[in-house]
């Protein structure tokens, strides 16, 4: 079957008149969203608009993040397991979105980048409260951050609650704990406004784990789950890094940081290190 004239007809049934019908437009609210991109460039900047989609759309997929990892942690404190590894499942292809979405941005020479980056004043990505609330989510917590979204009521609001709460992580100890599990009293008693460290002693439970898979499916999965959650972040990180590198070298952040170098930092932070430092201790 062919098209006539290179032309689809419509289905009978197709809604062409929205004066009392909602439509996509509407359900969207895409007046506000496609008018939330402002240039600030004088004259304004041709490639300026790439850039600010691009982290309006990160801050997007961020906030879908953030509610799949907040709903993934309620199911550990309920003991649902399935649902929690669902909501990671979702995670893991966002982050993976994430990580490609970079390859856009480095389209962005460091010519063009240069014509407009003065016009961005002390703005930039280190700001972001909804990835530093991931990074309360998934464990690492610094008190020092919250400082930084003072003048943001909202926005500190939100940090400060999940930087109050128990990570994933430590929702997951407690759900092992409660299926039977040795997780020490210190690490189910911890201060969870602390930044997540190694705790050795666990390393042998998660031993046990692995070694006998087959007898700690659930267990075993879901602790593969999260390795795959640290890699597709520190994956994520990496391309930022070098994106970074790619367009400005090693120049100095608009926000005041060292710029590639202070990123280098953050491929050093760990979510989950006994389920990597178990790695070493299997078949040993």
């Amino acid at each position: 079957m062919t098209l006539k004239n290179n032309t689809r007809d419509f289905d009978p049934e197709i809604v062409t008149d929205f004066r009392e019908k909602m439509s996509y437009g509407a359900y969207l609210d895409l007046p506000t969203l496609l008018d939330a991109q402002k240039p600030v460039s004088v004259p304004e900047h041709h490639d300026e608009l790439l850039f600010i989609i691009q982290h309006q759309t990160t801050e997007l997929w961020l906030k879908l993040v953030l509610h799949e990892l907040q709903a993934a942690i309620e199911a550990l404190r309920q003991d649902q397991l399935a649902p929690a590894l669902k909501g990671i499942a979702r995670v893991k292809h966002i982050q993976r979105t994430l990580t490609e979405q970079w390859s856009v941005l480095a389209t962005l020479t460091p010519t063009e980048y240069a014509q407009f980056r003065n016009f961005l004043g002390s703005s930039s990505g280190f700001q972001s409260y909804q990835y530093r609330a991931v990074e309360f989510a998934l464990g690492n917590k610094n008190r020092r951050m919250l400082t930084v979204f003072e003048a943001d009521a909202a926005a500190h609001t939100l940090l400060t609650a999940t930087f109050e709460s128990p990570s994933l992580y430590d929702e997951f100890l407690r759900y092992l704990h409660r299926a039977g599990y040795d997780i020490p009293a210190a690490v189910l008693e911890r201060d969870v406004t602390e930044a997540w460290t190694l705790h050795p002693e666990l390393v042998h439970t998660f031993r046990g784990i692995y070694e006998n898979a087959s007898e700690h499916w659930a267990a075993y999965e879901a602790c593969e789950e999260l390795v795959d959650l640290e890699d597709n972040f520190q994956l994520w990180r990496f391309r930022h890094l070098k994106t970074v590198q790619r367009i400005i070298g090693m120049k100095h952040g608009t926000g005041g940081s060292s710029g590639a170098a202070f990123l280098q930092k953050a491929l050093e932070l760990t979510f989950f290190p006994e389920l990597f430092a178990v790695r070493t201790e299997i078949g040993a």
